[in-house]
């Protein structure tokens, strides 16, 4: 099942792909701020929005 992790600001789509990320890694790899908006990020597991992208391409 693929993973999308976005912005939840602007909506920037940070990571897609079917290899499994942490969170912590793709925010280092923006070192912490969205390339988009400039809006700081942190990973917050309790509003973790989990939803399947079957059919979305």
């Amino acid at each position: 099942m693929p993973q999308q992790i976005l912005c939840s600001e602007c909506g920037f789509s940070l990571y897609e792909g079917d290899v499994l990320k942490s969170p912590q890694d793709i925010i280092k790899k923006y070192d912490g701020k969205c390339p988009n908006c400039k809006k700081k990020l942190v990973f917050d597991h309790e509003t973790m929005l989990v939803t399947s992208t079957e059919g979305l391409s």
